[in-house]
């Protein structure tokens, strides 16, 4: 297995990190990729404006699922959690234990290449790791690289390095992007769920206020608590919901604030669910207490009351949105149907009732409702009883022909 190990303050981590990761990740042909925030670093000291430690691992594990590459990636705490300063030649011996025989490729940018014959025990990190190193055009850094790689090479022997430059990467120091950051700029040099991240917990000097985010900075915040590869379908069904509220006159601001938060509590688990009941006096039937699926309806609801302060309508649209309900309202069915049909569904049927939809509203739901009963019952799984009586109700207020 070849390993690549990509250390640093992550201060914050931003989309030059990304992209030369990605590079490298490609380039070396790596199984699986390490980030690992510093805790203590010991080549600079954490200036006043650093985020703490436990903020800096969170958001650099947001950072690593916006690679998409699934199981492949993974956040490490090791630095974080030791005490004294994060020296790397620790950390590989670390990893090397966690993966024995495993081949390892320890990834840095220029500044750090050049200095690597200074760091703690430079002999041990050659020993136990090859070196990729990256920078951003060649004319920057080749001949600097050369004199190194010369000067790394003669100096140990067991040195194996690999030097690449990577035009496009985004150029910008982290000490800058924070100053940015706190005159409420810098976002566009982050992945965007990352920049909610530093919103939604107010670091590097930023001050949103949760509960009266314009929808500019919601949508950020909002994919922050997504898995990576749930935001497409969320950003999906916020079109939707647009399409949906302008075609049948609904609000369509609530409209979007009620897709952008419809699945923000969607990655939980069952354990984390159930504590979230406790914690806003959620009640839940038999079904509920069993099946996963359909607790982020209900706790994702009472997350966008409290912690984003959206007002009743958006509320009761997000808690229906996965059963529905008897005598919905205009915004529950277009929340709804927005998360049924959106554009990355994909399943037997859906054509028509995206079609059916947009003839009937109504239509829609019954439609989308009987395709729910039709699959829950052939999967031999049981219907919430929501879902009947919002079935029965549409069925009950037909018009005759």
């Amino acid at each position: 297995m070849r390993i690549g190990v990509y250390g640093g303050t992550f201060n914050p981590p931003h989309l030059g990190h990304l992209t030369a990761a990605r590079a490298v990740f490609e380039l070396l042909k790596l199984d699986r990729l390490l980030l690992i925030p510093a805790g203590d670093p010991p080549h600079k000291a954490l200036t006043p404006d650093s985020a703490p430690a436990a903020d800096r691992l969170a958001l650099t594990a947001i950072a690593g699922e916006q690679l998409n590459l699934g199981d492949k990636v993974e956040t490490l705490d090791i630095e974080v959690r030791r005490t004294g300063k994060s020296y790397t030649a620790d950390t590989l011996d670390e990893i090397a234990a966690l993966y024995p025989g495993a081949e390892l490729w320890l990834l840095m940018g220029t500044d750090m290449f050049l200095t690597l014959h200074t760091w703690f025990h430079p002999e041990r990190i050659f020993a136990r790791a090859g070196v990729a190193a990256f920078g951003r055009t060649e004319e920057d850094t080749e001949e600097l690289f050369a004199v190194q790689r010369e000067h790394l090479y003669r100096t140990y022997s067991e040195a194996r390095i690999f030097t690449l430059t990577i035009p496009g990467v985004v150029d910008i120091s982290s000490t800058r992007l924070r100053e940015l950051l706190a005159k409420g700029d810098g976002g566009r040099y982050l992945p965007p769920a990352v920049y909610g991240g530093i919103l939604s917990r107010g670091l590097y000097g930023t001050h949103a206020d949760l509960k009266h985010l314009s929808l500019r900075e919601l949508r950020p915040v909002a994919l922050s608590f997504l898995k990576h590869k749930r935001i497409p379908h969320v950003l999906g069904t916020e079109q939707e919901a647009i399409r949906l509220a302008l075609h049948y006159g609904a609000d369509v601001e609530k409209a979007r604030v009620a897709a952008l938060l419809h699945d923000c509590t969607k990655k939980l688990e069952m354990d984390e669910q159930m504590s979230l009941c406790v914690q806003y006096g959620i009640e839940l039937d038999e079904l509920e207490q069993q099946a996963l699926k359909l607790l982020h309806a209900k706790t994702g609801a009472a997350v966008a009351r409290n912690l984003f302060g959206v007002d009743d309508e958006i509320y009761s649209a997000i808690f229906w949105h996965t059963t529905g309900r008897a005598n919905m309202t205009l915004l529950e069915k277009i929340m709804y149907l927005a998360d049924y049909i959106e554009p990355t569904r994909d399943f037997p049927g859906v054509d028509k009732l995206r079609k059916v939809c947009y003839d009937s509203l109504d239509a829609g739901m019954r439609l989308g409702l009987e395709m729910t009963v039709e699959e829950m019952t052939e999967r031999s799984n049981p219907v919430h009883r929501a879902t009947l009586e919002a079935l029965e109700y549409l069925k009950g207020t037909e018009q005759p022909t």
